[in-house]
This record gives structure tokens, C-alpha cells and sequence, in this order.
């Protein structure tokens, strides 16, 4: 499995991050502002081909309860240009929490308001990214890579 682009995808602008090359960490990217879908598509090409991405993960805006909502089939509906347009495999992943996680991460920082939205968006798609990855490590291997291998 190649690297895997993660996106915590909002209304102006998308959060980044991307794996590392063995998919054991992930690493926030600079925070996109968006601008159409045209241009957003264009721009996450050239982000996962220089990057080598051969995956995409994409938040899956559930509501509390699990249930799609109107957020989520946006994001899907997304899912599918983006597919089209990338010709790569698009993956949906429950984000529910990541945001608060991630402002209850930056919480007591000193950074500025503008600022911090953008960091919340590159810090939630790390920590949407970093589930994934510690998920999918633990169905292929049958442990956590942060605990003692069994014996």
C-alpha cells in the first residue's frame, strides 16, 4: 500500500495530512483554502502525485447517533469527483470528534484566530488520518504498533 492523502473537507477550506512511506504515522500538510471545484481538484492532483498517493481518505461528517446527514452525502458526493477525477480509490472515514479533539489539542496555544481554524482543519485530518492508519495496521497485523508485539 502506497501513501494515503487524508482530507477533513469543509466549506472554504480542507484540511491535509499524509502518511508516511511504511502508513505507520501521519503528518499534517498546509491547510488548503478552497476556491471552486475545478481548481480543488486540480490542486489535490498535483499534491497526491508529487507525494505519491495511491489512496485518499476522506472524513465522513456522521452525525452523533452514526446516521448520514446532509454534511455526509456532500462529502460523498465530493468522494465521487474526486474518484473521477484523480483516478485513484476514495475511502470514507468516520470523523465524528476529530474537530473538538483537535481544538482541545490547540486549546491554551497562543495562536492567532484565522490561524488556528486552519491548524484545527491540518490537526483534525491528522488525527483522522492517524485512526486510520492505527485501524488498518491492527486488522493486517493483529497488534498496535504502539504497544509490545505478542509473543
Amino acid at each position: 500500500m502506497g501513501r494515503v492523502l487524508a482530507l477533513d473537507l469543509g466549506t472554504r477550506r480542507i484540511g491535509l495530512a499524509m502518511s508516511d512511506e511504511m502508513n505507520l504515522t501521519a503528518q499534517g500538510l498546509p491547510t488548503m483554502i478552497r476556491r471552486d471545484l475545478r481548481w480543488d481538484l486540480q490542486e489535490l492532483t498535483r499534491i497526491a502525485a508529487a507525494h505519491g498517493v495511491d489512496r485518499i481518505l476522506l472524513g465522513d461528517p456522521r452525525s452523533m447517533n452514526g446516521e448520514q446527514g446532509t454534511q455526509s452525502q456532500w462529502a460523498r458526493e465530493f468522494a465521487v469527483e474526486l474518484q473521477a477525477s484523480l483516478g485513484l480509490p476514495v475511502e470514507m472515514w468516520d470523523e465524528r470528534l476529530t474537530s473538538r479533539e483537535a481544538e482541545r489539542t490547540l486549546r491554551g496555544s497562543h495562536i492567532a484566530n484565522r490561524a488556528r481554524k486552519a491548524a484545527i482543519d491540518r490537526i483534525s485530518a491528522v488525527i483522522l488520518l492517524q485512526s486510520y492508519l492505527d485501524s488498518h495496521y491492527l486488522q493486517t497485523h493483529g497488534w498496535n504498533p504502539y504497544q509490545e508485539p505478542p509473543v
